[in-house]
């Protein structure tokens, strides 16, 4: 066995103490209170890491908010620790970093509720091929520039606004399915798209700009 290897085993890994005679070989703190340190500083590095990649990926309005839950392969809301989350019940919510740590389910979803002001706008089945249809594009080209994301199935694009609907709605014409949300829904948070910005614009008359466009 190497001088290395020997000092790793005999010394604490956070203070580098001499670990007590009476440990075990596979011991790594010689004490509780390094113990309790070293897993403190495991979590501050996590939530740094947590902060770092939502600060990429989601914009802060999101991200500040405690509105985040996890969500089933079945689409359901849940609960970070897996039970059932529902849109109407804040305490089934968590915050952001909560949410993102959790392993329930498959991913991480954000509920809309009417006094955030947040709105957004689903068009689904809008990418083929890696490729926006020109009906989507044309919609997307007729909006503010603002946090764009794919969809969880890769067809569909989330565009999210500061706005808000009376009631939620759904347009069905030919190919063009586009729906508008701002309360007692939640949305799945899917991959950004890349060049578009990490905040959300403004966009009054959400439902009736939509209606003239589609």
């Amino acid at each position: 066995m190497s001088t290395a290897a020997t000092a790793r085993r005999i010394r604490c890994e956070r203070c580098a103490g001499p670990l007590p005679l009476t440990a075990r070989a596979d011991a790594r703190w010689c004490s509780s209170a390094c113990r309790q340190a070293a897993y403190r500083e495991r979590c501050r590095a996590e939530r740094k890491r947590v902060a770092e990649e939502q600060a990429a990926r989601i914009p802060v309005e999101l991200t500040k908010r405690p509105r985040w839950v996890r969500y089933s392969s079945r689409k359901v809301p849940l609960r970070v620790d897996g039970r059932f989350a529902a849109v109407d019940n804040p305490s089934t919510w968590s915050d952001f970093p909560t949410a993102a740590r959790a392993t329930a389910g498959e991913g991480v979803g954000f509920v809309l509720t009417a006094g955030d002001g947040i709105v957004v706008v689903d068009l689904d089945h809008a990418v083929e091929d890696d490729r926006v249809l020109p009906w989507a594009q044309r919609i997307v080209d007729a909006l503010p520039a603002t946090y764009m994301e794919r969809g969880r199935s890769g067809s569909g694009l989330h565009l999210w606004f500061r706005g808000a609907v009376p009631a939620g709605r759904r347009i069905r014409r030919g190919e063009v399915a586009v729906e508008v949300y701002s309360d007692r829904r939640y949305m799945i948070v899917g991959d950004r798209v890349p060049g578009t910005p990490l905040e959300l614009a403004e966009l009054r008359d959400a439902a009736g700009v939509i209606a003239s466009l589609v």
